[in-house]
């Protein structure tokens, strides 16, 4: 039989070819859900940083299904049983995983709706996607909820080494041009094996994960934490505060996007659960629409509103500084006092709630390798035993890359100083 009768081929610059097979896989691939992801940048605003890295969604979710089907097919290959039924239901699990991203991914999670995680949309959207295709996704959505025997399944979508982690620290590193990020996809694919129902990795690849492990954390320092990326987080979310609260005065702001102008004038809230018309407009919303509305809003009579939009489309950002130790309040005071007098020598209030458009302190946690609950197991020479992996290595940094790193930051005027 024709291969191309039964599958459908992309082309991927990271892993090569993609065969997607025909039928409810691809039927999900071609779905507004899914095709929303081109117009969803992988890294939120890092490419401001580097201007490389206008992957998208889509793109990361192609390559984890091209990864899923290498993982899978290594498995049985070492003679563990897996059924059809439940390869597809992995592939629809790693294909979905991202549906539920806003526009700029991480970065305005929690903006529209309060309290909002995208796990919370994923769930909602599969959900709908499978009373659409009356069943379909049935073993998927039991597989994805960690809820299926064959455990070992949900770990390749969701654990702390999973296809989606496998993927986009590849892709982001190549995208980026931060190669400290690279990792041995092909390694650890060949070294991972199932037992006792769980995946581990044999002896051999415990290298290859060491390397996973340290490429990860670097990953979160140089690209993912970056402080100009944090900058300009900071300053995007700050024009959607300052559109609320101008919303909340009854100010006349235009919403180019209708959806946009949805969640500005309802502050939607999770704990009240997702209605029908919340995720009807959250589907409808993209980079697009938000990078239109900063546009017109440079225009705004609000001179605050026009200023931050300018300085987004500009790219003239706030200065990001991470501290050796959490700012006194001393400090804070005083750079308090010093971004007021800035604000009025610029023509703009500094009342308090435009202080703290242009001023924000915080901590940011980066947590590389939790060795408690979910874990990375190591098979030992024998192949009876598995061994947590930061007792299965002798690089003596990995014990600390397994606690949490927090590190302090203030965004504030460059040419203000405490």
């Amino acid at each position: 039989m024709d291969r191309s009768s039964l599958f459908k081929t992309f082309t991927d610059p990271i892993h090569g070819f993609v065969t997607v097979p025909k039928g409810t896989v691809l039927k999900l691939m071609d779905h507004p859900y899914v095709q929303r992801l081109r117009r969803i940048r992988q890294l939120g605003l890092g490419f401001l940083v580097f201007p490389g890295a206008e992957h998208s969604r889509f793109s990361h979710a192609l390559g984890a299904l091209g990864l899923m089907q290498r993982a899978l097919q290594n498995l049985k290959d070492k003679g563990t049983t897996i059924t059809f039924q439940e390869m597809e239901a992995a592939y629809i699990g790693i294909l979905l995983h991202d549906i539920g991203h806003g526009p700029f991914s991480h970065t305005l999670e929690g903006t529209f709706i309060k309290g909002f995680h995208h796990e919370i949309m994923t769930e909602a959207l599969m959900n709908r996607l499978n009373e659409e295709m009356k069943g379909e996704l049935d073993l998927a959505i039991t597989v994805f909820n960690d809820q299926y025997r064959k455990r070992f399944l949900h770990q390749l979508i969701s654990s702390q080494l999973d296809i989606d982690r496998l993927d986009y620290l590849k892709r982001d590193s190549t995208f980026t041009g931060v190669y400290e990020g690279s990792i041995g996809i092909d390694r650890i694919l060949q070294t991972m094996r199932v037992h006792k129902g769980n995946i581990v990795i044999e002896r051999k690849g415990v290298y290859a994960i060491e390397n996973y492990v340290i490429s990860r954390r670097l990953m979160y320092l140089q690209v993912y934490q970056h402080k100009t990326v944090f900058s300009a987080d900071k300053l995007l979310r700050s024009i959607f505060t300052r559109v609320r609260f101008l919303v909340s005065r009854k100010s006349d702001v235009p919403f180019p996007s209708p959806s946009i102008g949805w969640f500005m004038q309802h502050n939607p809230n999770v704990v009240f659960g997702l209605t029908p018309e919340i995720i009807h407009n959250y589907v409808n919303l993209d980079d697009n629409d938000v990078l239109m509305s900063i546009k017109v809003w440079m225009q705004h009579k609000d001179p605050v509103l026009r200023d931050l939009c300018t300085r987004f489309m500009n790219r003239n950002l706030q200065r990001c500084v991470f501290l050796d130790e959490a700012p006194s309040e001393e400090f804070k005071q005083r750079l308090t006092l010093a971004t007021k007098r800035e604000l009025l020598n610029r023509g703009l209030p500094n009342d308090e709630h435009t202080v703290g458009l242009y001023l924000q302190f915080g901590s940011v946690t980066t947590e590389t390798y939790k060795n408690e609950n979910d874990r990375i197991w190591i098979l030992d020479s024998t192949g009876k035993q598995a061994r947590e992996f930061s007792k299965s290595t002798d690089a003596a940094n990995i014990m600390a890359l397994t606690k949490p790193l927090v590190r302090h930051y203030v965004v504030h005027f460059k040419n203000v100083s405490a």
